[in-house]
């Protein structure tokens, strides 16, 4: 099969690549591109050569399933240096070659691009170097021609920020030398024509920045590389770019491309890398559910309604409208919705005021949602989504209600975040159409949402959830229906510990530090303070009513006591810390729960102690992972990657370690088995190890083997 297509237009060899869908860089492509340049400098009825896309786009990018083969830094090195020798001869092409580019030319799209001696673009076309996403360094010249088309601190965005620039501004800063508002082929025929006639030709690599040019490009790494210290904590790929972004700036060409390759090689061998190319096959991966086929028909969604007019209500009709879908949102009477349109309108004030929409744009989509409180419209919407209290009846009582007055064929979702669905499901006299949508707080940011399947929950429902949650902006991820679905189910684990930890000796402050240096957003009592003590301790009291708990073992009685002093985070003023007013986010220490922890652990018989910053990552990511084996052998997610991304997606879990599942991989799962029986041995038979772990470890396989 030919990827890559040789013809002779109006004495120009137009060289198409041709491999749907996005055109990506597999070997055979790199080797065609470079038999077809070579063609056309031999060809004498060729006087220019253009290269452009099939398609809708130029080139996005190398085929990243190609890393995979690369087991070791010789390995990266070999390959990039027949990358290389491969775009200098493109570079030496003795006739003029211009990139025609369209769609997007990412990654080694772009550093083809930058071979070539010229580069055009339609207006809507973007270029950009997004490597650092996966953990390496452009590998291809990237971090040594753009530096010269473009200097040194544009590159430096470029490459360690991973977005793409679009092709007014890439022209402003010389990536690009021309637009073409016209049909693109034809312009760069036009372009490579008269670019031969004039005999002009220009290799990248051959410009040479003028003294003052590097001496503000290796102000502009330094300056770089203090701001990472802020922004790339505890990566190393941002860094690896500004170091070969300098070699470019202090080494002739050649001796820079060999530092690129040296620095590429050690990249795509690292764990960080590894873990961010696992997330990316990953999150491609969620959206197939073994018994859902592809083709499933799905439901056009063209109107919808929210019921609840709260925090998470407002936040789901948020995103039908910003989505462009009109959306009901109900509730009980005229005030609690005025305060929920009022939070709405705040929520699109903040995002005005950081130039991201328009005074317009933001009336515009506030007209999207119409408050009510009835439900008359309702028979006309093809999807509720349920955000009232988390009270059992409650939501069974509103399911009882939403079968009345919709549609027979519209879906009902809850947003529940810990409830039956089957329950919600009865109650509502068609349970095929009745399916969990757990949104995560903030419902209109984060980019969650977990897909939770009811016992009759139908095919179509969650073919229908999966494609709305790519139009909502959302990574959707089908789970089963246990208490707390997976996200939450786990999270009960990670909490657990944390609460634990504070009680046998370790600080509010001590394990919130930990953990975000490891890498997630904010700390387990950070993170409860900001979404409310009050939500977990009414589950809580739920749960004690049915005769159950969130998960196995000794459960503080810290957070309930808070809940009961009515601190319940920052909305109170007060929670684990003290904070400036209700509402406010500056935080300080607060003695109080220091005298609660000594209060409790001499009730459990605890003398407290001092705990390691080791232990306190161990203890919570061990009982992640092994509640996560858990979740797979019940069969409640389907693959391991399914949990990684709702960790990393719903919690924050830091990408650059894979998700829980993957970390335990590269922390060996032998170890992770071994720390499960010493602290079985340590607290007691509440940490038994989950029967898979010990499976795999018996079965010398990981997670991901």
């Amino acid at each position: 099969m030919t990827l890559v297509r040789y013809e002779i237009r109006d004495g120009v060899a137009v060289v198409t690549i041709d491999n749907p869908p996005v055109n990506a860089l597999a070997a055979s492509v790199w080797s065609e591109i470079d038999e077809a340049v070579q063609r056309g400098v031999a060809d004498a009825a060729a006087e220019a050569i253009v290269l452009i896309g099939a398609g809708t786009t130029f080139i996005a990018g190398a085929d990243i399933k190609a890393f995979e083969l690369l087991k070791t830094p010789a390995d990266s090195m070999a390959r990039s240096e027949g990358t290389h020798a491969l775009l200098k001869r493109m570079e030496d092409a003795s006739k003029p070659l211009v990139a025609a580019i369209h769609g997007n030319a990412l990654g080694g799209g772009l550093e083809v691009a930058q071979a070539c001696h010229f580069r055009i673009a339609t207006r809507n076309a973007k270029v950009g170097q997004p490597e650092v996403m996966l953990g390496i360094v452009p590998g291809a010249g990237g971090t040594q021609r753009l530096p010269r088309l473009a200097g040194a601190a544009m590159a430096l965005t470029m490459c360690t920020g991973g977005k793409p620039v679009a092709a007014p501004e890439a022209l402003a800063a010389g990536i690009i030398d021309q637009i073409v508002d016209g049909d693109l082929l034809t312009g760069a025929i036009a372009f490579a024509t008269a670019k031969a006639r004039a005999r002009e030709i220009r290799k990248v690599r051959d410009i040479v920045l003028p003294a003052d040019a590097v001496t503000a490009g290796l102000e502009a790494c330094d300056a770089t590389r203090a701001a990472l210290k802020r922004t790339a904590k505890g990566l190393r790929a941002p860094y690896a770019v500004v170091d070969a972004i300098e070699a470019g700036l202090t080494l002739p060409f050649d001796q820079g491309s060999v530092r690129e390759r040296e620095i590429f090689a050690e990249c795509v061998a690292s764990t960080e890398s590894k873990a961010l190319r696992h997330l990316f096959f990953a999150e491609r991966e969620v959206a197939k559910v073994p018994d859902v086929p592809k083709d499933t028909p799905t439901k056009e969604i063209r109107r919808a309604a929210v019921v609840g007019a709260g925090t998470m209500g407002g936040g789901i009709a948020m995103n039908y409208a910003n989505a462009g879908i009109p959306v009901l949102l109900k509730d009980v009477d005229q005030a609690a919705l005025e305060r929920g349109i009022a939070t709405i309108r705040r929520n699109y004030a903040v995002t005005m005021s950081k130039g991201k929409m328009t005074a317009e744009q933001v009336e515009q989509t506030m007209a999207l949602i119409t408050p009510t409180t009835s439900y008359d419209g309702f028979d006309q919407v093809d999807i509720v989504t349920e955000a009232v209290f988390e009270d059992m009846d409650l939501k069974k009582s509103t399911f009882a209600d939403l079968g009345k007055v919709t549609g027979p064929d519209c879906i009902l979702a809850s947003n529940s975040s810990t409830l039956d669905i089957d329950q919600f499901a009865s109650a509502s006299g068609r349970p095929s159409q009745v399916l969990g949508h757990h949104y995560f707080s903030p419902a209109n940011v984060m980019k969650l949402l977990e897909i939770v399947r009811g016992r009759q929950t139908g095919k179509e429902a969650i073919a229908t959830s999966l494609k709305l949650a790519k139009k909502l902006g959302k990574v959707g991820v089908v789970v089963g229906n246990c208490f707390g679905f997976v996200a939450n189910r786990m999270l009960a684990y990670y909490m657990r510990e944390a609460y634990l930890l504070l009680e046998e000796g370790a600080s509010v402050e001590q394990i919130d530090r930990v953990l975000t240096e490891f890498g997630l957003p904010v700390g387990p009592f950070g993170m409860q303070d900001i979404a409310g003590i009050d939500v977990g301790a009414r589950i809580r009291q739920y749960l004690k009513s049915i005769g159950k708990s969130r998960a196995e073992g000794p459960q503080s009685a810290i957070p309930d006591r808070l809940f009961e002093m009515g601190r319940y985070g920052q909305k109170t003023g007060a929670g684990w810390y003290k904070y400036d007013a209700p509402g406010s986010r500056n935080r300080t220490t607060d003695p109080l729960i220091e005298d609660l922890a000594n209060e409790e652990a001499r009730k459990r018989g605890i003398v407290r102690r001092p705990i390691n910053d080791e232990e306190i990552v161990a203890r919570i990511t061990t009982a992640l992972a092994n509640e996560g084996a858990r979740v797979l052998e019940e069969k409640f997610a389907t693959r391991p990657g399914d949990i990684d991304v709702i960790y990393v997606y719903g919690f924050g879990f830091p990408r650059h370690r894979g998700g829980p599942m993957f970390y335990a991989d590269t922390v060996g799962l032998p170890t992770v088995l071994s720390r499960v029986n010493e602290y079985r041995a340590r607290f007691g038979d509440y940490w038994e190890p989950a029967p898979m772990l010990e499976k795999l470890v018996a079965a010398g396989r990981g997670f991901y083997d």
